[in-house]
């Protein structure tokens, strides 16, 4: 039994433990550890080394080189480090780098040492310098407190919706505090710090002192804490050499240990094994290693999901192992091999010594029409490394235009986003190109990719008539249409001017229009409005009265209406309105006025041009049959049955229709004979029927 147990030490009373190698690390360094800044992701992730001459005097004019290894040691990027001093590392849930710099700058990297992005933490940060960081996580994301030179606190809880939050004042705080963590309770990050024998707990809105419960007395400072990596447990060391181990809410205690050292420890974390109900603290000392465990309770710990797994093979480039799984796990295509195949598509892009077509052909071979891949997305990627070209070619693969137009203007390809999305047949993309289009160029430029796309011309010009109407005259003038110009200014002349002498300028600019149109109908109708706004002027001047704006035709009757008949009878003649319809002006008009006297003379005043059925209508109409049936004696004989039946005289209009023989005007009058009054006159019509068959 003893070569069994030959390697195992004792812990405590009841337990032992055993230290082996389960592999050795690959990386070659050159400094210790001590002397470097270290971040290890979770989860078995990669390790950052940014080896630190901001602490060494004699190397302050080396250059820092940052190294990204993985989990064994494998070197997987190495950069020289061109920016600011750095205060802090860590890894976001997502594997990016976040590196803190002094003055409050954050710049992100991925897992091969490419530069994502960077963020500032604010003004204030900036100018009271950063004189420390955390990088922690939340059921958001990742993200970032810093302690400023000035002893306060800002934070934002996730880095990739970036929200700072300037923490409220720690009361009497004139150093920095002696450890500190942020912590996340009920979905808000909080900061948790020590000032001497005080706990102080900072949420947005206030500073509250908080004491561990059953803390052992005689405690004057805590020189570490350590918060458990789901946030639900809280390590604190103290001065007096105890380990407190608790809930983070700082409301229960798991346990306390004296470890009989005072010296503050290099680093103190929470540590666990998977399905283990032993939760433990592990202690670091410059040469000694203290593991504090409890094992009351049992934690449940997330472990990594499947598709945190997937992305985590793609970060390390191994899409062939990725497609594998997804197919051996059988799971659906747009969250398994087609997302695989994308992100292997977006690092295609960046392998700049192959060409853009040779990196097109294969993407689209590779890809094909793959379910939920989005050409894109990879062409936003191509372009994000400098490849245009590339980016385009791979937007030709895209089939949906409202993906292809946003990147191509983006691309500052505005052009061709104008092609694209006319193809489309979606009028919105069209405007929204169009009026990019519009800001972008000068507008001798914007009117001539006008003048060659014309189903965008006549969208923009749609726009500018209810929006931009001195453009849309810039437009017409553009393009020399003069006979659309003439319409721009009629329609001007009434919509923008008030005053007439104005609206007569904006006729007479309509006018020479027309007349460079070749179209002199319009230019002389033009012209007579014209003619007709100074009449109705003076009208208005010498008479009084409303006529501005009046037709031509409520002009003449307007002045009829009024009595001024002369002047009616000149209107009608400088402006040659026909006799026929003048005729039926003034008869409409008198009849109208009930001026029978008046309306009888202008009967008699020459032979009327519209016949006297009209006369006899209007009469009836204004219910004046004694008036009607004057002049139902002077309407002609192909009109006088309907006169007469007008004017309610069925007999003589039977007689007359009787003499003409017209069977239509015999069928006329028979519908008109009712009851017992027109009999007679039936039977008369029947008659002469009856004779008219037998010859």
């Amino acid at each position: 039994m003893d070569c069994y147990t030959a390697n195992w030490n004792p812990l405590g009373d009841s337990a032992f433990y055993r230290k082996y190698e389960l592999y050795s690390m690959d990386w070659d360094l050159k400094e210790e550890l001590r002397d470097c800044l270290v971040a290890a992701a979770p989860y078995g992730g990669p390790i950052a080394l940014l080896r630190n001459p901001w602490r060494k005097e004699k190397a302050a004019s080396v250059r820092p080189v940052l190294d990204i290894y993985s989990a064994s040691g494998i070197p997987l990027a190495s950069l020289l480090w061109k920016s600011g001093p750095v205060v802090s590392l860590g890894w976001s849930a997502e594997e990016e780098l976040l590196c803190v710099q002094e003055d409050g700058a954050v710049l992100v990297y991925g897992l091969h040492g490419d530069f994502r992005r960077h963020f500032s933490m604010g003004n204030e940060v900036l100018q009271n310098r950063v004189l420390d960081a955390r990088i922690f996580h939340t059921e958001f994301g990742s993200g970032v407190a810093i302690l400023t030179g000035a002893h306060r606190f800002t934070l934002s809880a996730n880095v990739g919706d970036l929200k700072l939050r300037r923490m409220p004042e720690v009361p009497g705080l004139q150093s920095a505090p002696s450890c500190w963590t942020a912590l996340c309770q009920d979905r808000v990050a909080h900061i948790l710090l020590a000032v001497g024998p005080d706990l102080y707990l900072l949420d947005h809105a206030a500073c509250s002192a908080v004491t561990p419960p059953g803390l052992a007395p005689g405690v004057s400072s805590f020189l570490q804490m350590a918060v458990s990596f789901t946030y639900r447990h809280l390590a604190l060391f103290t001065d007096t050499g105890y380990i407190w181990m608790g809930t983070a809410s700082l409301k229960e205690k798991l346990c306390e240990f004296n470890c009989n050292i005072r010296a503050p420890p290099k680093q103190m974390v929470w540590c666990s094994r998977p399905r283990s109900k032993e939760r433990a603290v592990v202690v670091a000392w410059e040469r000694r290693l203290m593991v504090v465990g409890d094992a009351s309770e049992s934690i449940q710990y997330k472990q990594l999901t499947i598709q945190v797994l997937l992305d985590r093979l793609v970060l390390r480039r191994l899409y062939p192992l990725a497609i594998q799984i997804c197919e051996y796990l059988r799971l659906p295509e747009v969250q398994g091999v087609s997302r695989i195949l994308a992100h292997w598509a977006c690092y295609k892009v960046q392998q700049k010594d192959v060409s853009d077509e040779d990196v097109a052909r294969a993407i689209n071979q590779k890809l094909g029409d793959t379910p939920g891949v989005s050409y894109s997305d990879i062409a936003a990627r191509a372009y994000g490394c400098g490849r245009t070209e590339l980016a385009i070619k791979l937007l030709e693969y895209e089939p949906r235009s409202g993906e292809q137009v946003p990147l191509l203007l983006k691309m500052k390809r505005s052009k061709l986003a104008l092609s694209k999305a006319i193809e489309s047949g979606d009028t919105d993309l069209v405007f929204t190109v169009l009026l990019h289009l519009k800001n972008e160029l000068n507008r001798g430029d914007f009117f001539m990719t006008l003048r060659n796309q014309p189903m965008a011309l006549s969208l923009y010009r749609q726009f500018c008539k209810h929006q931009e109407l001195e453009t849309l005259k810039d437009l017409y003038n553009q393009d020399d249409n003069h006979q659309e110009l003439g319409s721009f200014h009629i329609r001007a002349s009434y919509a923008a001017e008030e005053r007439i002498e104005g609206r007569v300028a904006a006729l007479q600019t309509a006018a020479d229009a027309f007349y460079k149109a070749k179209n002199e109908f319009a230019a002389k109708a033009t012209e007579d409005q014209m003619r007709l706004l100074r009449l109705q002027r003076r009208l208005e001047d010498e008479l009084g009265g409303q006529f501005l704006d009046l037709s031509l035709h409520d002009t003449v009757t307007t002045l009829i209406l009024g009595g001024h008949n002369k002047r009616a009878e000149q209107l009608a003649r400088d402006f040659r309105i026909p006799d026929k319809r003048l005729w039926w002006l003034k008869l409409t008009a008198l009849a109208d006025l009930e001026d029978w006297e008046e309306l009888e003379k202008f009967s008699k005043s020459k032979k009327s041009p519209i016949g006297y059925l009209p006369f006899v209508e209007i009469c009836m109409k204004q219910h004046n049959k004694y008036e009607a049936k004057k002049y139902a004696s002077r309407v002609g004989p192909e009109q006088k049955v309907k006169a007469l039946l007008l004017v309610g005289d069925v007999a003589q209009a039977a007689d007359v229709a009787i003499e003409h023989r017209n069977e239509a005007e015999l069928s006329l009058v028979l519908s008109h004979c009712t009851g017992a009054t027109d009999g007679a006159t039936a039977d008369k019509i029947q008659r002469a029927r009856a004779q008219a068959q037998k010859k």
